[in-house]
């Protein structure tokens, strides 16, 4: 039973939210992958991109529960999802009229795209921020647990509760179905193709008669789709806050560049390897060990390696490590 305690213990606080956060991660990283596989540019911006689609969601849902309407057990933010996937968009598809197209056209290096990108991140910050605030928002409603502890200690009869919250369960239900709808109009739909064709060698893809400005307004709205996704759902599991998106730049980045940087298998294989790291690095083994070591032997101390206030240091030398020893990734991306 100690076992079997000691397993529960893990799924609970170590192997389900890493699930969770691995797959929120992917969807962000299959953004930033999408954005330098075929804009060929890193973007900075993808972070507040995700907060910008995130807060268009809150302020819908918001309205919705004032006008009543709800999703019965499922949170009202799944309703406003397609909205702030289309308020994105239109940001998106805006800031490269305005900005990306006059760099794209002068043929500009892919150094000052990323710097332009960090001015449009430092603008949408404060867009969203002045629209919003800065404080936590709480927004999920509906049913708060597929699996409560003590449904589950009820259950089993371990003294071990395991619970899973709804939100994680609809992040990876979510992520699984976003993930194979983005391969199949990838590999199997006319645009998909192009967009490959355009990411291998855009002058042959020019040659073939693919319009490039077709296929850029394409990568924007999936992006945009992406990343308000996968905001929506990390502020479903957690909070949103508008810094927070901004802080999640790296371990995002992180997963893109660990997968290879312009893989999109390797962006979601990287988001679970950031998640899982970071999760198991900063968590606290006292309860797991007090269970499976005799009584003598428990420790006194939590038995945690770094404190989670250094989570994303985990990322950042994760990050390093890879640059240093395999700068194309796990999937032989394209190298940083």
């Amino acid at each position: 039973m100690d076992i079997l305690n000691a397993l529960v213990a893990l799924a609970n606080f170590v192997f389900i939210p890493a699930i969770a956060y691995g797959s929120q991660l992917a969807l962000g990283a299959l953004g930033v992958t999408l954005i330098y596989g075929i804009l060929r540019f890193s973007n900075f911006a993808h972070g507040d991109t995700m907060a910008f689609g995130t807060m268009v969601t809150i302020l819908f849902t918001w309205w919705f529960q004032s006008m009543g309407i709800s999703f019965g057990p499922l949170p009202t933010a799944l309703l406003a999802l397609p909205f702030g996937i289309l308020g994105t968009s239109l940001l998106l598809l805006g800031t490269d009229r305005v900005v990306y197209k006059f760099y794209r056209e002068q043929k500009a290096a892919p150094v000052i795209l990323v710097i332009v990108s960090l001015g449009v991140m430092f603008v949408m910050n404060g867009l969203v921020r002045f629209i919003i605030g800065t404080g936590d928002q709480r927004f999920a409603d509906g049913e708060r647990f597929i699996i409560s502890a003590r449904g589950f200690k009820d259950m089993t009869g371990l003294s071990e509760g395991l619970a899973i919250r709804v939100s994680q369960g609809i992040t990876v239900v979510t992520a699984v179905i976003v993930v194979a709808a983005l391969f199949y109009f990838l590999n199997r739909t006319r645009t998909g193709k192009s967009m490959r064709a355009f990411s291998d060698n855009e002058d042959l893809a020019l040659l073939s008669g693919i319009n490039p400005e077709r296929v850029v307004m394409v990568t924007w709205i999936i992006v945009a789709a992406l990343a308000t996704i996968a905001g929506v759902l990390y502020g479903l599991d957690k909070s949103f806050k508008p810094f927070t998106y901004f802080q999640l730049l790296l371990p995002i980045f992180a997963s893109a560049i660990v997968g290879g940087l312009g893989n999109p298998i390797g962006a979601i294989a990287g988001g679970f390897v950031i998640a899982f790291s970071e999760v198991t690095v900063t968590y606290a083994f006292k309860k797991v060990l007090g269970y499976l070591l005799p009584e003598s032997l428990e420790p006194d101390g939590l038995v945690q390696l770094l404190s989670t206030d250094y989570k994303f240091a985990v990322s950042f030398a994760i990050l390093i490590i890879v640059l240093l020893f395999r700068p194309t990734g796990l999937f032989k991306g394209k190298s940083v």
